[in-house]
């Protein structure tokens, strides 16, 4: 799924504050880390099976308050950690999105049993050779 980058920042909370990391004395001067927090049952984006489903996937990450948040703080420049965070925002709900195929339990192959067994076969008889009782 393609999560539309624009009405997605739209629906955003923007919380800016100083970073901590590089940039000398602009850390000091300017507001540049970027959180961002968006409310899953309040937004338009999503029907309400997909809103169920993302919030049964990331409720780790959902606040008391119902905030799935996110930040950065790598650039310096505010402008660059909002179109970052945008971006990681959007992944974040697009990889909760996807639907994955459950697994078929198969057998191992008669080839890679034989496989198993001789590479354990071979260490062991390496690690018995290492011993000095054996040097004769």
């Amino acid at each position: 799924m393609n999560l539309d980058r624009n009405a997605l920042a739209g629906e955003l909370q923007y919380q800016m504050s100083r970073s901590s990391g590089k940039g000398g004395q602009n850390v000091n001067k300017v507001s540049t880390k970027v959180e961002v927090g968006f409310s899953i049952m309040d937004s338009n984006l999503f029907t309400d099976e997909e809103k169920q489903q993302l919030y049964s996937k990331l409720i780790h990450r959902i606040t008391k308050e119902g905030l799935l948040k996110t930040s950065s703080e790598e650039e310096r420049s505010q402008l660059l950690n909002k179109q970052r965070v945008i971006e990681k925002m959007a992944r974040l709900l697009e990889n909760a999105l996807k639907i994955e195929k459950p697994r078929k339990a198969t057998k191992p192959s008669k080839a890679s049993i034989e496989k198993r067994l001789n590479d354990k076969l071979r260490k062991s008889l390496k690690k018995i050779n290492r011993d000095r009782k054996n040097w004769y």
